[in-house]
């Protein structure tokens, strides 16, 4: 007689990071902050050290109603006034690093007071994990990126406002290969789903603690649907771009470009009703950039679906 357990595809133990829910699950909830503090500080200059934080909005406004709004993935400030933007990146889309700017100048924006001020701010950190690799960056082994203000002869001219990207694909260490914190942080973010138990190089104060959070027998039944769903959209989504990838095909890629469409579009507006996403999914090709743009101005799923009528009616 045959084992039929061993014909049961395995069920992870842990939480993929990447994930919405993971990465949220992780790093942004108040009993778990100091995950969050830990990791920043092995990325962090020695001068920004971490103690404390506190989480902001995630949602910022501009400075009139005009202004368009910048959704963040995580949004906190240290105990020192530091500003740090979390983004979890897992596909690339047109103008990334246009967006990057984008979201740095509101947190630069909302430290201007009225009166009489004298322009002094704080330090602003846009810290992306990335799920894939820069298309021009591609042939460099280099994983870590911390991009700055510098002059002519490469000088610093503006040490308060730094980019830090982390090209996870790149990271190709095994467990016996770890020699830092650092590496143990992004081997962890590349393989946590993998494990079964928690392996010795990795059994630290804060990273046992990253497991108790992480282990999926511990959720609700409400949180286990919402991590389902948000595992199903992340492999749905690198199948898209896999497909893509290999074949080539232009169908293929049109289909990733909508994906991660109506991702930005649930971030932005939040739920919509699925005959809406069956309209995003029928656009032609042509409109998704135009749709792109668009939903900056777009605060609710009526107004997707009013923007969506007058583009058939147009």
């Amino acid at each position: 007689m045959s084992n039929s357990s061993t014909n049961r595809p395995r069920r992870d133990r842990y939480i993929n990071p990447l994930t919405d829910f993971g990465f949220k699950r992780l790093f942004g909830t108040e009993p778990n902050k100091n995950l969050l503090i830990d990791f920043l500080n092995v990325i962090l200059p020695p001068q920004h050290r971490v103690r404390n934080l506190t989480y902001r909005s995630t949602e910022n406004l501009g400075n009139t109603p005009s202004d368009r709004k910048a959704i963040f993935d995580l949004y906190c400030e240290s105990e020192k006034g530091e500003k740090f933007i979390v983004e979890m990146q897992k596909a690339k889309h047109n103008y990334f690093k246009d967006r990057s700017i984008y979201y740095a100048s509101f947190p630069i924006q909302e430290q201007a007071e009225k009166g009489d001020w004298n322009y002094k701010l704080e330090p602003v950190y846009t810290i992306g994990i990335l799920d894939f690799i820069f298309d021009e960056d591609k042939n460099n082994d280099d994983f870590l990126h911390i991009v700055e203000l510098r002059d002519q002869v490469c000088k610093v001219f503006y040490e308060k406002l730094k980019f830090i990207y982390l090209e996870l694909p790149k990271f190709k260490k095994s467990l016996d290969q770890l020699n830092n914190h650092f590496d143990k942080w992004l081997y962890l973010l590349k393989h946590l789903p993998e494990l079964e138990e928690p392996p010795l190089p990795l059994q630290e104060n804060v990273f046992m603690q990253l497991f108790e959070v992480a282990q999926i027998t511990s959720f609700s039944q409400e949180e286990k649907n919402a991590y389902e769903n948000s595992l199903k959209y992340y492999r749905d989504l690198k199948g898209v771009i896999e497909t893509a990838r290999e074949e080539g095909r232009e169908e293929g890629r049109e289909e990733g470009k909508r994906l991660i469409l109506l991702k930005q579009l649930s971030r932005k507006i939040g739920t919509i009703p699925d005959e809406i996403k069956l309209l995003v999914l029928q656009l032609a090709p042509e409109l998704l950039d135009v749709l792109s743009e668009a939903l900056f101005d777009l605060d609710s799923w009526e107004d997707l679906h009013n923007w969506l009528r007058n583009i058939n009616e147009g």
